[in-house]
C-alpha cells in the first residue's frame, strides 16, 4: 500500500482524529473568503472610486490580519493532530517506513482535509461576505448601489491559502516528526526560537512606529498599532512550551495543595508542555486581540471627547468592533476546538489513572488544575501582547504613556477566556471518563 493510499485509508477510518483540523481550516477559509470577496466586489461594474478604495482597504488590512492568524491557527491544530499520532508513526517507522514515506502520508492527509474544509466553507464565506458588505454600506464606507460579488479572488484566497497553509504546516511537522526518535518527541528547536524572535521584533517595531511616526495621525495609528499585537502574540505563542513550563514552575506549590490531583497536573504539564502548549496559543490570541482593540477604541473615544466626530470616524469605530469580533469569534472557537481535541485524545490516559486508583473527581480536579495553568499562561502573556498595542497607541493618540482605562472590559475578556478553557477541558473530560475504564483501555 502506498503512503497516499494509506493516508486516504486513515482518513476514512479515523475521521474523529481530524475533526479539529477540519473545523479550524473550514472556519479559517470562510473568514478569508469573507474579506477576499470585497476584492471581487470592488471589481464589479459601476463601483465608484471611493467605494472601491474602501473595499480594497478592508480586504487588505482586515483580511491581512485574518490571513496571518488563520494560517498560524490551522498549522498549529494540524501539528497537534500529528503529535497525537506519535505511537502510530513510531510503529510505521519500526516496520520499515522511511522518513520520506511518513512525510508523504502526513502531507497527503493534510491536503485532503484542507481541500474538503475549503469546499465546505464556500457557502459560509458567501453569506458572511454579503453581511460584511451590508455593514460597509450601513456605515457609509461603500455606496448603497454597489452590488455584491463573490468570485475568483474569494475562492483563490480562501481555498488557496487554506490548502497551502495546511500543506506547509504538514510539511514542517512531518519533516520534524519523521526525523525524531520513535520513543519520544524532541524539544522545540532553534528554528522555532528564531521564528519567535522575528515575530516579537516585528510586533515591537510596529509599536515603535505607532508611537513615533503615527503620532498625531488620529485613527490612522490603529493600523500599525493593531498589527503590533498580532505579531507579538504569535511570537509569544511560538514560545508557549517554555512559557507554560515557567508558569508551572512558579505555581507548582499552590497547585500541589490540591493533593494527588495537583501533583499529577504539575507532572503532566512539565512532561507534556509541548503538546499542551497548543491550547495556550488561542488563549494568547483571544486575550491580546480583544483587549487591544477594546482599549484602542476607548483611548480614541477619550481623544475625541467633547468634539463633534465625523460620521466617517463613527462608522470606522463600528466597523472595527465588527471585524475584530469576527476574529475573536474564530479564535474562541479554535480554543474550544483545540481543547476538545486534546482532552478527548487522553481517554486512555484517564482510564489508566482510574484503574491505578484515581477517582473520577480526582481526574476532573487534575484537568481543572491543568486548565488553570494553561489559562494563567495564556491570559498573562496575551495581556503582555496587548500592551504592545495599547501603550504606543495611547502615546500616538493622546500623548500619554499611562492612560487611565477602566478594568471592566479587560476583566470580561479574561472571564470569557477562562470560562471557555475550563468548560471545554472539563466537559470533554467528563465525557471521556463516562465510559468504564476497563472498556476504554481495551479499545
Amino acid at each position: 500500500m502506498t503512503m497516499t493510499a494509506m493516508a486516504l485509508h486513515g482518513l476514512r477510518h479515523r475521521t474523529g482524529a481530524f475533526v479539529a483540523t477540519f473545523l479550524s481550516a473550514a472556519l479559517g477559509a470562510a473568514i478569508l473568503m469573507t474579506f477576499a470577496a470585497m476584492i471581487d466586489t470592488a471589481g464589479g461594474p459601476g463601483v465608484d472610486p471611493a467605494s472601491e478604495e474602501s473595499l480594497i482597504t478592508m480586504a487588505a488590512v482586515a483580511g491581512g490580519w485574518c490571513l496571518l492568524i488563520v494560517v498560524f491557527a490551522v498549522a498549529s491544530t494540524l501539528t497537534l493532530s500529528v503529535r497525537q499520532r506519535g505511537r502510530e508513526i513510531g510503529l510505521l517507522r519500526r516496520v520499515g517506513a522511511t522518513p520520506g514515506q511518513v512525510r508523504r502520508m502526513i502531507v497527503g492527509e493534510a491536503a485532503v482535509v484542507s481541500v474538503a474544509a475549503a469546499v465546505v466553507a464556500v457557502p459560509a464565506g458567501l453569506l458572511l461576505g454579503r453581511v460584511l458588505l451590508g455593514l460597509l454600506r450601513d456605515t457609509g464606507q461603500v455606496a448603497g448601489g454597489v452590488g455584491y460579488r463573490f468570485g475568483g479572488a474569494a475562492l483563490a484566497v480562501g481555498v488557496g491559502v487554506t490548502v497551502l497553509g495546511s500543506v506547509l504546516g504538514a510539511l514542517l511537522t512531518a519533516r520534524r516528526t519523521a526525523r525524531e526518535p520513535v520513543a519520544e518527541l524532541s524539544p522545540p528547536g532553534r528554528g522555532r526560537l528564531l521564528a519567535a524572535a522575528v515575530f516579537l521584533l516585528a510586533g515591537l517595531s510596529c509599536g515603535v512606529v505607532t508611537a513615533t511616526v503615527m503620532r498625531g495621525k488620529g485613527m490612522d495609528a490603529m493600523q500599525t498599532a493593531g498589527q503590533a499585537t498580532i505579531w507579538f502574540a504569535i511570537g509569544l505563542a511560538l514560545l508557549a512550551p517554555w512559557l507554560l513550563r515557567a508558569v508551572t514552575a512558579v505555581l507548582a506549590g499552590p497547585v500541589r495543595l490540591l493533593g494527588a490531583a495537583g501533583d499529577l497536573a504539575v507532572l503532566n504539564v512539565r512532561q507534556q508542555a509541548r503538546q499542551m502548549s497548543g491550547a495556550v496559543l488561542p488563549v494568547i490570541l483571544f486575550v491580546a486581540i480583544t483587549t487591544a482593540t477594546v482599549y484602542m477604541q476607548a483611548i480614541d473615544d477619550d481623544a475625541s471627547a467633547g468634539m463633534l466626530r465625523p460620521d466617517e470616524e463613527k462608522n470606522v469605530q463600528t466597523l472595527n468592533y465588527v471585524v475584530v469580533g469576527m476574529i475573536a469569534l474564530f479564535v474562541a472557537i479554535m480554543l474550544v476546538n483545540t481543547l476538545l481535541a486534546a482532552t478527548s485524545y487522553r481517554r486512555r490516559e484517564f482510564a489508566q489513572q482510574r484503574l491505578a486508583g484515581s477517582t473520577p473527581a480526582q481526574v476532573l480536579t487534575m484537568v481543572a488544575a491543568e486548565s488553570a495553568l494553561l489559562t494563567v499562561t495564556g491570559v498573562g502573556f496575551g495581556t503582555a501582547a496587548s500592551v504592545v498595542t495599547v501603550l504606543p497607541f495611547s502615546v500616538a493618540r493622546i500623548a500619554d504613556a499611562s492612560p487611565s482605562l477602566r478594568p471592566g472590559p479587560y476583566l470580561l475578556v479574561v472571564a470569557v477566556a477562562t470560562a471557555l478553557t475550563f468548560a471545554a477541558a472539563v466537559g470533554a473530560t467528563r465525557r471521556a471518563i463516562a465510559r468504564p475504564a476497563v472498556e476504554t483501555v481495551r479499545a
